[in-house]
């Protein structure tokens, strides 16, 4: 690199640096927008229908969020760029209506003829259905039967609750008591502008499929004649179950689904407004609403222990020492929010101790090895000068690695939020047609955990050392890595690369350079890597889309791991530079992260930035990490 090419890198890392550090808390915590789909805003005014509390005046506000994420085409999509989504669309055009839109504006009217033309609102997902059937804008006999006595189930049984992933077992608990109960709360006007077709259950692909939808019409007879007393015996047992999983901020999860969810449940079961858990959940959700320029958008979930983890890397990274008062007080929200409490985790793991880390600001029933993993490595950039680390965080890392290592799969990977969550049955199931129900162990969260492992000198140990090879037996035939968590092949070697190379894979080794390969394969002409969210259901899309900042460095980071310094690399930096904006950051409207492969996706807005600050501070080092 040329003197003064170095010198524009260095530049454009310290004005990032400056722009990451200037967006810090008080309380030291650094959390970027949460950016999903308009689904969220359209079912929290529908929640607050249904619990009675709309208010017109925030409902006003909400629906000028929603019209003006409406596309040109009429429709609602479910990531920036992507096509439109009946199901998203149906959502967003029946609360414009509860707010008051009627079906003759010119905006109501080409939401309605995509509607139509896509087969109207019996083409629609399940959940839309049941959100439909609270309304009696849907009849309960066409949502699938799921009975509360699920919860009733022992953990060894298939289709137990716990053979879902978290977020999909937090909320059928909710939903079990509220399809049991089949809720109507009438509207002053019906739908029935976007019927077409009449209903038709979507008929089962696999054996297992069959089975299930048999057991399905066992339990609908069930349904008509169940014993009182089994009955009421699972809804008192699900009711509990999720009583005792609200979080300290009135949340469960600290995610959207199981929280509106289970305040409906519960209000089914009697509990008033003013009861301390319902109004500590309906509270809680006015801390996820962000309000600017008159309009008002509710974040499915908050990541600060993520964002705060890789801050401080990005921080470290780009020179700021490890007493610097701003990595000093991140370090210590950040031990202030270790969870060592025994979550649904215990249940696969009953013998091992809790540590680790959230997600959120509170979420002390689901730590995930993702965080923890980077929230030691954090810590441990701390730890490289004398005084980084505060008080008690030795110890910390020390209860994290050890969960994180008992977190391991059979087989070596790592899912998410639980070990061995692998039973795919419950993908099946008629009810939970949305999204990916299991947390199996995937590659990014693997190579995470074993770059922590390497950095606290543990790769050589038989964890890593299963966990590595776990990693190179799931690279796909085209050299790339499935990415879970982020959009995709390209977040996926994103993490793979630095893991292998931590762990002393060496650089030429073949699994690298197909990596490598693949990499430049697919970069666009204008030097900078993007995805587009459609690669999780259309394989054309893999490594395809228009040049993101967060994808771009994540490609970077790989190949810095790799020892690439080329001219790929250059043209990659490049983009960097000429696309940052005067105050250091990037613009970035495409979405980059993952919820549910293919089905839910997240822009993050701290990804534009954290993660093009550790790529560029890397190159701008000089030599290969």
């Amino acid at each position: 690199m040329l003197t003064g090419e170095r010198g524009a890198l260095t530049d454009a890392l310290t004005r990032a640096r400056d722009h990451l550090l200037s967006l810090q808390s008080a309380e030291g915590w650094w959390k970027g927008e949460l950016e999903t789909n308009v689904t969220m805003d359209a079912e929290d005014l529908l929640l607050r229908e249904f619990l009675g509390i709309r208010e017109q005046g925030k409902s006003e506000r909400t629906a000028a969020w929603i019209r003006s994420q409406q596309r040109a085409d009429g429709t609602w999509a479910i990531f920036y760029g992507g096509p439109g989504d009946l199901s998203t669309t149906i959502e967003a055009y029946w609360a414009l209506r509860l707010v008051g839109d009627v079906p003759e504006a010119e905006h109501m009217r080409s939401a309605a003829e995509f509607i139509r033309a896509q087969g109207g609102i019996a083409r629609a997902r399940v959940f839309t259905h049941l959100w439909l059937a609270l309304f009696g804008l849907w009849p309960w006999r066409a949502v699938p039967a799921l009975p509360p006595e699920i919860t009733l189930a022992p953990p060894w049984l298939p289709l137990n609750i716990y053979d879902f992933g978290c977020w999909g077992r937090q909320t059928i608990v909710a939903l079990s008591i509220v399809r049991a109960y089949e809720p109507c709360r009438p509207l002053p006007f019906d739908l029935s502008e976007l019927e077409v077709e009449p209903y038709r259950a979507p008929q089962p692909r696999s054996v297992a499929g069959r089975a299930i939808a048999a057991a399905e019409a066992l339990w609908r007879r069930y349904e008509r004649i169940h014993p009182r007393v089994l009955r009421e015996l699972a809804l008192a047992r699900a009711e509990r179950w999720v009583i005792a999983r609200q979080e300290a901020d009135g949340s469960w999860g600290g995610i959207q689904p199981p929280w509106v969810y289970s305040l409906m449940a519960l209000a089914l079961r009697g509990y008033p407004l003013e009861h301390p858990v319902m109004r500590a959940g309906i509270e809680g959700i006015e801390g996820f609403i962000i309000e600017e320029d008159g309009m008002r958008r509710l974040e499915a979930c908050q990541s600060p222990v993520w964002d705060t983890a890789f801050a401080i890397v990005a921080l470290r990274e780009a020179g700021l020492p490890a007493d610097h008062p701003a990595l000093a007080a991140a370090a210590r929200w950040l031990l202030s929010q270790e969870v060592t409490h025994r979550g649904d985790w215990a249940v696969r793991r009953p013998d091992l101790a809790p540590g680790g880390w959230a997600f959120e600001f509170a979420n002390v029933n689901y730590p995930d090895v993702d965080d923890t993993a980077e929230v030691v490595l954090a810590l441990l950039s701390l730890r490289e000068e004398a005084g980084g680390l505060p008080p008690g965080a030795e110890q910390a890392i020390a209860r994290a690695q050890r969960w994180v290592e008992g977190m391991q799969s059979k087989g070596g990977g790592w899912g998410a939020f639980d070990a061995d969550n692998t039973r795919a049955l419950v993908r099946e199931l008629p009810f939970l047609d949305f999204g990916e129900l299991i947390d199996a162990p995937s590659a990014d969260v693997t190579a995470h955990a074993l770059e922590m492992l390497a950095a606290l000198g543990c790769a050589d140990g038989a964890r890593a050392r299963e966990g590595l090879r776990w990693l190179l037996e799931q690279q796909e035939a085209d050299g790339s890595w499935f990415g879970r968590w982020g959009v995709n092949y390209i977040y996926g070697i994103g993490a793979a690369l630095p893991a292998l190379v931590a762990c002393g894979i060496p650089t030429e080794h073949r699994a690298i350079r197909r990596a490598v390969a693949w990499l430049y394969e697919h970069q666009n002409a204008d030097g900078g890597f993007g995805e587009d969210c459609r690669s999780y259901r259309e394989h054309s899309y893999a490594g395809r889309g228009a040049s993101t900042a967060s994808q771009t460095a994540w490609a970077l980071l790989a190949l810095h791991a790799a020892g690439e310094w080329g001219e790929g690399v250059q043209r990659a930096l490049a983009w960097l530079l000429e696309r940052q904006r005067q105050d250091g950051s990037w613009d970035e409207p495409h979405y980059t992260g993952t919820g549910f492969p293919g089905e839910f996706h997240i822009n993050y807005h701290l990804y534009r930035l954290a993660f093009p600050v550790i790529a560029l501070a890397r190159y701008a080092g000089g030599h290969p990490r």
